[in-house]
Protein backbone atom coordinates (compact mmCIF):
# COMPACT_ATOMS: atom_id res chain seq x y z
CA UNK A 1 0.00 0.00 0.00
CA UNK A 2 2.83 2.36 0.92
CA UNK A 3 4.60 1.51 -2.33
CA UNK A 4 1.45 2.32 -4.30
CA UNK A 5 1.08 5.69 -2.54
CA UNK A 6 4.73 6.45 -3.21
CA UNK A 7 4.24 5.67 -6.90
CA UNK A 8 1.21 7.96 -6.95
CA UNK A 9 3.17 10.82 -5.39
CA UNK A 10 6.00 10.29 -7.87
CA UNK A 11 3.56 10.28 -10.78
CA UNK A 12 1.95 13.50 -9.59
CA UNK A 13 5.39 15.05 -9.09
CA UNK A 14 6.51 14.10 -12.58
CA UNK A 15 3.26 15.41 -14.09
CA UNK A 16 3.66 18.68 -12.21
CA UNK A 17 7.26 19.04 -13.34
CA UNK A 18 6.29 18.42 -16.96
CA UNK A 19 3.48 20.98 -16.65
CA UNK A 20 5.95 23.56 -15.40
CA UNK A 21 8.30 22.83 -18.30
CA UNK A 22 5.75 23.02 -21.12
CA UNK A 23 3.15 25.48 -19.83
CA UNK A 24 5.04 28.76 -19.75
CA UNK A 25 3.80 32.04 -21.14
CA UNK A 26 5.21 35.58 -21.18
CA UNK A 27 3.60 38.56 -19.49
CA UNK A 28 2.84 41.26 -22.03
CA UNK A 29 4.85 44.47 -21.46
CA UNK A 30 7.18 43.18 -18.70
CA UNK A 31 8.36 39.97 -20.42
CA UNK A 32 8.24 37.93 -17.19
CA UNK A 33 7.74 34.17 -17.66
CA UNK A 34 4.58 32.81 -16.03
CA UNK A 35 2.80 29.49 -15.59
CA UNK A 36 -0.16 29.08 -17.94
CA UNK A 37 -2.14 25.85 -17.97
CA UNK A 38 -5.44 27.35 -19.17
CA UNK A 39 -6.24 28.66 -22.69
CA UNK A 40 -7.05 32.37 -22.82
CA UNK A 41 -10.36 31.64 -24.58
CA UNK A 42 -11.40 29.39 -21.68
CA UNK A 43 -10.54 32.06 -19.13
CA UNK A 44 -12.55 34.69 -21.02
CA UNK A 45 -15.56 32.42 -21.36
CA UNK A 46 -15.52 31.51 -17.69
CA UNK A 47 -14.90 35.15 -16.76
CA UNK A 48 -17.99 36.32 -18.63
CA UNK A 49 -20.06 33.62 -16.97
CA UNK A 50 -18.81 34.38 -13.46
CA UNK A 51 -19.21 38.12 -14.03
CA UNK A 52 -22.82 37.68 -15.07
CA UNK A 53 -23.55 35.49 -12.05
CA UNK A 54 -21.93 38.02 -9.74
CA UNK A 55 -24.07 40.86 -11.11
CA UNK A 56 -27.22 38.76 -10.74
CA UNK A 57 -26.53 38.49 -7.01
CA UNK A 58 -25.06 42.00 -6.75
CA UNK A 59 -27.05 44.28 -9.08
CA UNK A 60 -25.30 47.39 -10.45
CA UNK A 61 -25.64 50.45 -8.24
CA UNK A 62 -28.40 53.01 -8.85
CA UNK A 63 -25.89 55.77 -8.05
CA UNK A 64 -25.86 57.43 -11.48
CA UNK A 65 -23.01 59.83 -10.71
CA UNK A 66 -20.80 57.12 -9.22
CA UNK A 67 -21.50 54.76 -12.10
CA UNK A 68 -20.77 57.47 -14.67
CA UNK A 69 -17.43 58.15 -12.96
CA UNK A 70 -16.46 54.47 -13.02
CA UNK A 71 -17.39 54.17 -16.71
CA UNK A 72 -15.59 57.40 -17.64
CA UNK A 73 -12.31 56.56 -15.92
CA UNK A 74 -12.48 52.89 -16.90
CA UNK A 75 -13.00 53.75 -20.56
CA UNK A 76 -10.05 56.15 -20.55
CA UNK A 77 -7.80 53.44 -19.08
CA UNK A 78 -9.18 50.96 -21.64
CA UNK A 79 -8.31 53.31 -24.51
CA UNK A 80 -4.79 53.85 -23.18
CA UNK A 81 -4.27 50.08 -22.99
CA UNK A 82 -5.50 49.68 -26.57
CA UNK A 83 -3.22 52.48 -27.79
CA UNK A 84 -0.22 50.97 -26.04
CA UNK A 85 -0.76 47.52 -27.54
CA UNK A 86 -1.41 49.03 -30.98
CA UNK A 87 1.92 50.91 -30.86
CA UNK A 88 3.67 47.71 -29.80
CA UNK A 89 1.94 45.81 -32.64
CA UNK A 90 0.41 43.52 -30.00
CA UNK A 91 -3.28 44.29 -30.50
CA UNK A 92 -3.94 40.59 -31.00
CA UNK A 93 -3.28 40.18 -27.27
CA UNK A 94 -6.57 42.00 -26.64
CA UNK A 95 -8.60 39.86 -29.02
CA UNK A 96 -11.87 38.80 -27.43
CA UNK A 97 -11.96 41.62 -24.89
CA UNK A 98 -15.47 42.94 -24.30
CA UNK A 99 -14.95 45.70 -21.79
CA UNK A 100 -17.56 46.37 -19.14
CA UNK A 101 -17.44 48.63 -16.08
CA UNK A 102 -19.92 48.42 -13.20
CA UNK A 103 -20.32 49.95 -9.76
CA UNK A 104 -21.97 47.79 -7.09
CA UNK A 105 -23.15 48.88 -3.64
CA UNK A 106 -20.91 47.51 -0.91
CA UNK A 107 -19.12 48.90 2.13
CA UNK A 108 -15.97 47.10 1.03
CA UNK A 109 -13.17 49.22 -0.46
CA UNK A 110 -12.45 46.82 -3.29
CA UNK A 111 -12.37 46.42 -7.08
CA UNK A 112 -11.40 43.68 -9.51
CA UNK A 113 -11.16 42.83 -13.21
CA UNK A 114 -11.94 39.45 -14.73
CA UNK A 115 -10.56 38.18 -18.06
CA UNK A 116 -11.77 40.10 -21.07
CA UNK A 117 -12.05 43.44 -19.26
CA UNK A 118 -14.99 42.71 -16.94
CA UNK A 119 -14.57 45.27 -14.14
CA UNK A 120 -16.40 45.83 -10.85
CA UNK A 121 -15.82 48.69 -8.42
CA UNK A 122 -17.39 48.55 -4.95
CA UNK A 123 -19.01 51.79 -3.80
CA UNK A 124 -17.06 51.64 -0.52
CA UNK A 125 -13.92 52.39 -2.51
CA UNK A 126 -15.06 55.75 -3.88
CA UNK A 127 -14.55 57.75 -0.65
CA UNK A 128 -10.95 56.51 -0.65
CA UNK A 129 -10.25 57.10 -4.34
CA UNK A 130 -11.72 60.59 -3.77
CA UNK A 131 -11.44 61.79 -7.39
CA UNK A 132 -10.80 60.67 -10.99
CA UNK A 133 -7.07 60.29 -10.46
CA UNK A 134 -7.53 58.09 -7.39
CA UNK A 135 -9.99 55.90 -9.27
CA UNK A 136 -7.57 55.73 -12.22
CA UNK A 137 -4.94 54.30 -9.85
CA UNK A 138 -7.28 51.46 -8.90
CA UNK A 139 -8.64 50.75 -12.37
CA UNK A 140 -5.19 50.91 -13.93
CA UNK A 141 -4.01 48.37 -11.38
CA UNK A 142 -6.97 46.00 -11.74
CA UNK A 143 -7.02 46.15 -15.53
CA UNK A 144 -3.29 45.41 -15.49
CA UNK A 145 -4.06 42.15 -13.67
CA UNK A 146 -6.22 41.15 -16.64
CA UNK A 147 -3.72 42.39 -19.24
CA UNK A 148 -0.91 40.44 -17.58
CA UNK A 149 -3.19 37.38 -17.29
CA UNK A 150 -2.50 37.12 -13.58
CA UNK A 151 -5.83 35.38 -13.09
CA UNK A 152 -4.83 32.58 -15.42
CA UNK A 153 -1.46 32.34 -13.70
CA UNK A 154 -3.07 32.15 -10.26
CA UNK A 155 -5.58 29.58 -11.43
CA UNK A 156 -2.78 27.54 -12.99
CA UNK A 157 -0.81 27.65 -9.75
CA UNK A 158 -3.89 26.59 -7.83
CA UNK A 159 -4.71 23.73 -10.18
CA UNK A 160 -1.13 22.51 -9.93
CA UNK A 161 -0.76 22.91 -6.17
CA UNK A 162 -4.22 21.82 -5.00
CA UNK A 163 -5.53 19.57 -7.77
CA UNK A 164 -2.35 18.00 -9.11
CA UNK A 165 -2.40 19.91 -12.39
CA UNK A 166 -5.93 18.78 -13.27
CA UNK A 167 -7.35 20.41 -16.40
CA UNK A 168 -9.78 23.24 -15.66
CA UNK A 169 -12.64 21.58 -17.55
CA UNK A 170 -12.18 18.41 -15.51
CA UNK A 171 -11.87 20.35 -12.25
CA UNK A 172 -15.11 22.22 -12.94
CA UNK A 173 -16.94 18.91 -13.39
CA UNK A 174 -15.39 16.85 -10.59
CA UNK A 175 -14.56 19.54 -8.00
CA UNK A 176 -16.87 22.49 -8.74
CA UNK A 177 -16.78 24.10 -5.27
CA UNK A 178 -13.01 23.91 -4.99
CA UNK A 179 -12.60 25.24 -8.52
CA UNK A 180 -14.96 28.15 -7.87
CA UNK A 181 -13.04 28.98 -4.69
CA UNK A 182 -9.82 29.05 -6.69
CA UNK A 183 -11.43 31.34 -9.25
CA UNK A 184 -12.79 33.82 -6.70
CA UNK A 185 -9.43 33.98 -4.93
CA UNK A 186 -7.52 34.37 -8.18
CA UNK A 187 -9.45 37.51 -9.08
CA UNK A 188 -9.53 39.14 -5.67
CA UNK A 189 -13.22 38.42 -5.04
CA UNK A 190 -12.18 36.40 -1.98
CA UNK A 191 -9.23 36.19 0.40
CA UNK A 192 -6.23 34.03 -0.40
CA UNK A 193 -3.67 32.80 2.11
CA UNK A 194 -1.10 30.04 1.78
CA UNK A 195 1.99 28.90 -0.05
CA UNK A 196 1.26 30.80 -3.25
CA UNK A 197 1.49 34.23 -1.61
CA UNK A 198 5.00 35.15 -2.82
CA UNK A 199 3.76 34.80 -6.40
CA UNK A 200 0.69 36.89 -5.60
CA UNK A 201 2.75 39.73 -4.13
CA UNK A 202 4.92 39.64 -7.27
CA UNK A 203 1.79 39.93 -9.41
CA UNK A 204 0.50 42.82 -7.30
CA UNK A 205 3.74 44.76 -7.73
CA UNK A 206 3.70 44.03 -11.47
CA UNK A 207 0.14 45.36 -11.69
CA UNK A 208 1.20 48.49 -9.79
CA UNK A 209 3.91 49.19 -12.38
CA UNK A 210 1.68 48.54 -15.39
CA UNK A 211 -1.20 50.44 -13.79
CA UNK A 212 0.97 53.54 -13.42
CA UNK A 213 1.88 53.37 -17.11
CA UNK A 214 -1.72 52.96 -18.27
CA UNK A 215 -3.13 55.71 -16.03
CA UNK A 216 -0.32 58.04 -17.17
CA UNK A 217 -1.11 57.30 -20.82
CA UNK A 218 -4.75 58.14 -20.06
CA UNK A 219 -3.67 61.60 -18.90
CA UNK A 220 -3.76 61.02 -15.13
CA UNK A 221 -0.78 62.18 -13.07
CA UNK A 222 0.86 58.98 -11.76
CA UNK A 223 2.01 60.84 -8.64
CA UNK A 224 -1.61 60.54 -7.53
CA UNK A 225 -0.89 56.88 -6.79
CA UNK A 226 1.22 57.89 -3.79
CA UNK A 227 -1.64 59.97 -2.38
CA UNK A 228 -4.16 57.19 -2.98
CA UNK A 229 -2.17 54.44 -1.24
CA UNK A 230 -1.49 56.73 1.69
CA UNK A 231 -5.26 57.31 1.98
CA UNK A 232 -5.85 53.57 1.70
CA UNK A 233 -3.38 52.94 4.51
CA UNK A 234 -5.17 55.49 6.69
CA UNK A 235 -8.58 54.01 5.83
CA UNK A 236 -7.48 50.59 7.07
CA UNK A 237 -6.87 52.02 10.52
CA UNK A 238 -4.09 49.54 11.23
CA UNK A 239 -6.34 46.54 10.51
CA UNK A 240 -4.32 45.16 7.59
CA UNK A 241 -2.81 41.70 8.17
CA UNK A 242 0.98 41.31 8.33
CA UNK A 243 2.55 41.37 4.87
CA UNK A 244 3.49 37.69 4.98
CA UNK A 245 -0.21 36.84 5.43
CA UNK A 246 -1.44 39.09 2.65
CA UNK A 247 -1.70 38.67 -1.10
CA UNK A 248 -0.85 42.37 -1.40
CA UNK A 249 2.41 44.06 -0.47
CA UNK A 250 2.17 46.15 2.70
CA UNK A 251 1.22 49.75 1.93
CA UNK A 252 4.70 50.83 3.02
CA UNK A 253 6.33 48.38 0.58
CA UNK A 254 3.90 49.31 -2.17
CA UNK A 255 4.56 53.04 -1.80
CA UNK A 256 8.32 52.45 -1.86
CA UNK A 257 8.00 50.37 -5.06
CA UNK A 258 5.73 52.94 -6.69
CA UNK A 259 8.34 55.63 -6.09
CA UNK A 260 10.80 53.45 -8.02
CA UNK A 261 8.34 53.05 -10.93
CA UNK A 262 7.49 56.76 -11.03
CA UNK A 263 10.29 57.88 -13.37
CA UNK A 264 9.10 55.47 -16.06
CA UNK A 265 5.44 56.43 -15.60
CA UNK A 266 6.20 60.16 -15.78
CA UNK A 267 7.61 59.73 -19.29
CA UNK A 268 4.27 58.35 -20.46
CA UNK A 269 2.42 61.14 -18.63
CA UNK A 270 4.48 63.86 -20.28
CA UNK A 271 3.82 62.30 -23.69
CA UNK A 272 0.07 62.16 -23.02
CA UNK A 273 -0.13 65.83 -22.04
CA UNK A 274 2.28 67.33 -24.59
Amino acid sequence: MKIQRARTYIAVGVASALALLVACATVAVTGRKQLSLIPTSTMMSMGAQEYGQFLEKNPPSQDAAGTALVVKVGTKIQKSVERYFSKQKMSSHLQGYEWEFNLVDSKDANAWCMPGGKVVVYSGLLPVTKDETGLAVVLGHEISHAIAEHGSERMSQGLLAQLGGMALSEAVKSKPEQTRSLWMSAFGVGAQYGALLPFSRLQESEADRLGLIFMAMAGYDPRGALDFWQRMEAAKGGKAPPEFLSTHPSDETRIRNIREYMKEAKRYYRSSTS
